[in-house]
């Protein structure tokens, strides 16, 4: 299923306590932590490995609250970012995920990609509350997908 993957990769970034007992691994060329502003940011080759997803990354930049870098308020990976489980792909230009509202936004020539089929759009919305994924298209024209029956 297609949100299942966004779910696991909400999870694993949300630093919520129940995953305070699993490990994620972050890798970078840099990695600079910004207390004026809240910022922890992971430049160069970012690699985050969580048991349920790998998220590659030119930046990945995590934007914190009062509780310090246990208290995430966004997170943003951008350039050519891909999102990997055991079953399925996605790819874009921007992943950003505010636990908050509990969603996920993934834009820019965005391609899901599992054994059911390939879904391409412009935008890629995941509503982790209402577990509802609404792909849109923009300029470029219309959602495409291609199913494979079972």
């Amino acid at each position: 299923m297609m949100l299942r993957l966004f779910a696991f990769l909400a999870l694993a970034l949300a630093a919520t306590p129940a995953l305070g007992q699993q490990e994620v691994n972050i890798t970078a060329d840099l990695f600079t932590l910004d207390e004026q502003t809240s910022t922890a940011v992971f430049t160069g080759n970012v690699v985050v490995v969580h048991p349920t997803v790998t998220v590659w990354a030119p930046k990945v930049v995590a934007t914190y609250g009062a509780g310090g870098t246990s208290d995430i308020k966004t997170f943003e990976a951008t350039g050519a970012v891909k999102l990997e489980t055991t079953d399925q792909t996605a790819t874009g230009q921007r992943a950003v995920f505010t636990p908050g509202d509990q969603l996920l936004r993934l834009t820019g020539d965005v391609v899901v990609v599992n054994a059911g089929g390939t879904v391409n759009s412009d935008e890629l919305v995941v509503n982790l509350e209402t577990n509802v994924s609404t792909f849109t298209s923009g300029q470029k024209g219309r959602v495409t997908g291609v199913f494979t029956s079972q």
